[in-house]
C-alpha cells in the first residue's frame, strides 16, 4: 500500500520525545500544561516549550546540582522525574519542533522567518514573538489564516495538521495534531488517503501522572468520509483510547490545514 511519511529530521524529533533517554531509563516525555502551572518567563524545558535537547540539557543540570545518580534511574523512576520537576512539552511546543524540522528539511527554512504572530499587540508584542518565538506560538497561531489554510480530507498530507478550536468547555483547550503518515489505496496521486496517521501531546484525565505525553493514533477513512470525523480514530490499536480526542474533535472547530509556504 502507497505511503507517505514526514521527512526524516521529523520523523526524529518525535522518536525522541516517545524515547527519551537518560542514562539508561527511557520513557515518553511527559505532557506539560502551562496555563495550569502559570510560570512565565522561564526556560522552555520548565514552561511545556522545550526541545528534546533542552529537556535533556535540564534534566542534567538537575542532577549534577542534586549529586543524583542516573544508573539508579528505571523507565518508571525517569518519568516520575520528569514529572517532579515540571519538564515536559505541550501540544503546541511539540507542534513547532516537528514543523520547524519538516520546514527546514524541505529548504523552506526555520519556522520563525514565516509565522505571522497577529495577536502579539504592539512594539513589544512584536519584540517578544522575536527573541520567544515558540514560547509565544499557540495552537491559534497556526490556525491563522495568516500562517495556514483549510484543507480538504482529500488533499491531507503528511506536515499537515489538525486544529481543535474553541469547543466551549473551558476545561478543553485549544489543542493541535501532526500529520506524520498518510496510507493510500492505490498510488498517492490517484486515491484519496485511507489512513491518516497523527502524533501529538495530550493529558487524558485517566492518564494520571505517569501516563501523559506524546501519543501516536490513526484515523481511518472510509470510502464515504467526508470529513476528518467521519473516520474511525484510534490509539496504540484501541478505538477506546481515542474517544476522548475523537469527541473533542467533534465538539471543536476542527479543520485540517496546511502552513503557507509548505
Amino acid at each position: 500500500m502507497p505511503t507517505a511519511t514526514l521527512g526524516i529530521k521529523a520523523l526524529s524529533i518525535i522518536d525522541q520525545y516517545v524515547h527519551f533517554k537518560f542514562g539508561s531509563a527511557v520513557c515518553s516525555v511527559p505532557y506539560f500544561n502551562n496555563k495550569t502551572v502559570g510560570a512565565r518567563a522561564a526556560l522552555r524545558a520548565t514552561i511545556g516549550k522545550g526541545n528534546p535537547k533542552d529537556i535533556l540539557d535540564e534534566v542534567q543540570s538537575i542532577a549534577v546540582k542534586s549529586h543524583f545518580d542516573p544508573k539508579t534511574l528505571t523507565d518508571e523512576s525517569l518519568k516520575k522525574f520528569l514529572v517532579d520537576h515540571n519538564l515536559g512539552i505541550e501540544c503546541s511546543g511539540f507542534a513547532y519542533y516537528i514543523l520547524n524540522a519538516e520546514s527546514e528539511e524541505r529548504g523552506k527554512g526555520a519556522l520563525d522567518k514565516h509565522l505571522h504572530f497577529t495577536k502579539a499587540g504592539g512594539f513589544f508584542g512584536m519584540v517578544r514573538t522575536r527573541l520567544r518565538p515558540v514560547e509565544n506560538c499557540a495552537v491559534a497561531t497556526f490556525a491563522d489564516d495568516k500562517n495556514s489554510s483549510a484543507i480538504s480530507l482529500n488533499d491531507t498530507q503528511p506536515g499537515d495538521i489538525i486544529t481543535m478550536l474553541n469547543d466551549g468547555n473551558e476545561s478543553e483547550h485549544d489543542h493541535i495534531l501532526i500529520v506524520t503518515e498518510i496510507e493510500f489505496e492505490n498510488s498517492q496521486s490517484s486515491s484519496k488517503p485511507t489512513k491518516i496517521h497523527y502524533a501529538h501531546a495530550v493529558a487524558y484525565p485517566e492518564d494520571g501522572l505517569l501516563g501523559t505525553g506524546v501519543k501516536q493514533g490513526v484515523i481511518e477513512i472510509s470510502a464515504d468520509s467526508n470529513s476528518i470525523t467521519d473516520g474511525l480514530w484510534s490509539e496504540n490499536g484501541s478505538t477506546t483510547k481515542a474517544e476522548r480526542i475523537f469527541n473533542r474533535a467533534k465538539k471543536s472547530k476542527t479543520e485540517i490545514r496546511r502552513l503557507r509556504w509548505f
